[in-house]
């Protein structure tokens, strides 16, 4: 009965080790999918979505301030008439 128990032992162990490698792996495997993505990513000139709202932040500005100017010359226009 004692060996019986043993045997048992060695098995579960043996599991819980089979287990913690294949946890290692997929770790890894994980970590160089994301370091590959990351390169090919920053080969194609992609930005950030900080730069994106920067640049939008920006255009929405200068459209603004050319709708402001646009109607400041229309309002000069129209006293020059």
């Amino acid at each position: 009965m004692q060996t019986r128990n043993r045997i048992m032992d060695d098995i579960g162990q043996l599991m819980t080790n089979a287990m913690g490698v294949a946890q290692g792996a997929k770790d890894e495997a994980e970590t160089a999918m994301k370091s590959l993505l990351d390169r090919w990513m920053a080969d194609r000139d992609f930005v950030t979505r900080e730069e994106f709202d920067a640049v939008r932040a920006m255009a929405q500005k200068a459209r603004e301030q050319n709708e402001a100017l646009s109607a400041r010359l229309d309002a000069l226009e129209s006293k020059k008439k």
